[in-house]
């Protein structure tokens, strides 16, 4: 079995692929996502900035915009530009927002601000890591919707963190060991406690399989170093044999003689 895990890798797979599975365009929409965190604490607060081009190319001349995310205490800002200048904006402190956008009115790129903080999390899960929805954008033109772009993004607590860290270290201890069953029993148990939010537990649990393995890989290591050395001894044993029958050989008197 392959312990190989690496949440943080996990963490940026799950941004990428669902920010791709979810980012759409409605007609030649543009969507540009600000910078967008690996992770957040829960509590901490998160601001980024997504920007829509050319909002009236191959669509309506009036749209609405719709916005949700899982933020909490949340200010979103929605300035529509021309050439750079600002033409409107406007202001929502909910979760979620309508906006509806007029060709008439001017504007060729708009630019969505979000601030928020971190939600808790409900339901942690070691692979794949747990995640909340930054945001999720959507364009409605009559009774059609079409998705414009949406990311998740990994929460955690301290403890979880703590959690996650030893239980990543105990999974690269085994795989650097080879294997080890009670290692791995413990890795799992480990893993279980962790999605049952009792992290001190699983750090712990984690910390075992840490030192089983790492004790495994240096047994291994003790256990090959003698059989290498085993192995030049009866070499050796073999070659100094071979060297005395020669000799014992050349000693002896011929039939000739």
């Amino acid at each position: 079995m392959s312990w190989t895990r690496s949440s943080k890798s996990a963490a940026l797979v799950v941004l990428l692929a669902l920010s791709l599975a979810a980012a759409g365009t409605a007609g030649a929409i543009s969507v540009q996502a600000g910078e967008v965190p690996e992770d957040s604490r829960v509590g901490e607060t998160v601001t980024t900035t997504v920007t829509i081009e050319d909002p009236f190319v191959d669509m309506n001349d009036q749209w609405t915009l719709q916005g949700s995310t899982e933020l909490e205490n949340v200010s979103w800002t929605i300035t529509v530009l021309q050439q750079g200048e600002r033409v409107e904006q406007y202001n929502f402190g909910e979760q979620s927002f309508e906006q509806e956008l007029n060709a008439s009115n001017g504007g060729d790129t708009v630019e969505v601000e979000l601030t928020g903080d971190t939600p808790a999390v409900e339901n942690y899960t070691y692979e794949p890591p747990e995640t909340y929805t930054l945001y999720d954008f959507d364009a409605v033109e009559g009774s059609s919707t079409s998705g414009l772009n949406a990311t998740q993004v990994h929460h955690y607590t301290n403890d979880s963190r703590d959690a996650r860290t030893a239980i990543d270290d105990a999974a690269a201890a085994i795989n650097e060991s080879g294997g080890n069953s009670d290692a791995e029993n413990d890795l799992n148990q480990a893993i279980s406690a962790y999605e049952n939010s009792n992290f001190e537990n699983a750090q712990s649990l984690a910390g075992d399989a840490q030192s089983q393995a790492e004790q495994a890989q240096q047994s291994a290591q003790r256990t090959q170093t003698i059989l290498m050395g085993v192995g030049a001894l009866l070499v050796l044993l073999v070659v100094v044999g071979g060297v005395y029958y020669w000799r014992s050989n050349q000693d002896q008197p011929t039939k000739l003689q």
